[in-house]
């Protein structure tokens, strides 16, 4: 065995005839299990919180969506719609049309966006898994698909037949409008259905026929907003990507789940470095006292490590012995502590301790990457603290 690493091993096994020396050494141990513990276990719970967050985006927004690079309309060619159906890897797609329009309804009125989809949106969507109220829309008619927000902003249900919920559509063109009536498309529609997903999507969005839709905003029949895709599971999504823009001629611009929430996903990493920002300043104060119980025990160890250096052990290994006790204390202090950690994350997952409201659990995740990221924090902090410690040994103090 490496003769540093035989003596820390000793150190750390035995205890000091000083027992000052022994209470900082376990106050060290047990910060280090606790610091581990603690951060392993908010990580877990951002991870949770993040999951949570992004399930309705997630269950909202398709794989990747394709825009026109310029302008918000997309002409569609055959042959385009043809190449797309031969890249490998895409399950479905669906072409929308979204625009904002003016909802009114019994002399409330709500500005929100009107999605025009076709027959094929829920091979793409999950939104029809969201209704909690009424049903999808029927192809063909004016029939739509309201969000939980807009029913409770404008006090409107379902069937309605009193009471008509008109859209206005300015009606495309230049100059000055002389006229109400022409300046806006009307339309009559039927609200058939609500759904809900958060406060955000849930006062956006009025589905509707893609028909319809683009005939209140004077579009050609091949003329869209975007194309929604649904990919396999091991489908190559840059690949994809590529052949897409390639089949539109460079015309368009691909956006993934991810892109498409960039502003939701820099808030929540933002939020998860900032939390381990400040948890890796708690263990390095804790490690604080590991640097201290380390350079008192070099103290309380002069004579035996004179006795070392006079036999010919040299000042690097004696500085090693030190450096190795710190870290193997940090080893088994952190190993120690995202087991606790991992036990108190497996409790909240499978008997729902902590809740939220009286059916939503406070949710947590278990990842690898939790694992790694504070194994490896406890590790180099560990590291360095040990290493500053055991830099007080030198010769001078050997010798005195």
């Amino acid at each position: 065995m490496y003769f540093p690493l035989y003596i820390a091993q000793r150190y750390l096994r035995t205890s000091s005839t000083n027992n000052a020396i022994n209470i900082i050494t376990k106050i060290a141990s047990v910060g280090i299990v606790i610091g581990a513990m603690s951060l392993f276990v908010v990580l877990s719970v951002f991870s949770g919180l993040k999951d949570f967050s992004l399930s309705f985006s997630n269950d909202f927004d398709p794989d990747l969506k394709v825009f026109p690079k310029k302008g918000k309309s997309l002409l569609i060619t055959d042959n385009q719609l043809q190449a797309v159906r031969k890249i490998e890897g895409i399950r479905f797609y669906s072409k929308v049309v979204e625009e904002k329009v003016l909802f009114v309804y019994k002399g409330k009125e709500q500005v929100a966006e009107i999605k025009g989809v076709d027959n094929q949106y829920n091979n793409v969507n999950r939104i029809q898994k969201s209704l909690f109220q009424g049903q999808w829309i029927v192809p063909q008619t004016p029939q739509v698909v309201i969000g939980n927000g807009i029913s409770h902003k404008l006090s409107m249900g379902l069937f309605d037949l009193n009471n008509t919920f008109e859209i206005f559509v300015p009606r495309p063109g230049k100059g000055a409008v002389t006229s109400p009536e022409t300046a806006f498309n009307k339309s009559n529609l039927i609200p058939i259905g609500i759904y809900s997903v958060n406060d955000e999507l849930d006062s956006k969005y009025v589905f509707a026929d893609l028909k319809l839709t683009q005939e209140l905003l004077e579009f050609k029949d091949n003329q869209v907003s975007a194309i929604e895709i649904e990919l396999d599971s091991m489908a190559n999504e840059p690949k994809i990507t590529e052949e897409i823009v390639s089949a539109f001629n460079n015309q368009v611009t691909v956006k993934n789940r991810a892109q498409l929430n960039d502003s939701l996903h820099k808030m929540l990493n933002t939020e998860n470095t900032a939390i381990y920002l400040i948890f890796t300043l708690v263990i390095i104060m804790t490690l604080f006292t590991l640097a201290g119980a380390i350079i008192m025990m070099i103290l309380d160890k002069k004579h035996n490590l004179t006795t070392l250096y006079n036999v010919g052990t040299t000042i690097s290994h004696i500085k090693n012995i030190f450096l190795l006790q710190g870290s193997l204390l940090t080893f088994f202090g952190g190993i120690f502590g995202i087991i606790l950690g991992l036990i108190i994350v497996f409790i909240q997952n499978q008997f729902h301790v902590i809740m939220i409201t009286e059916t939503l659990p406070y949710p947590v995740k278990i990842e690898i990457e939790n694992f790694v990221i504070v194994f490896s924090t406890i590790m180099i902090l560990g590291f360095i603290a040990s290493y500053i410690a055991s830099s007080r040994v030198s010769k001078r103090l050997l010798e005195n």
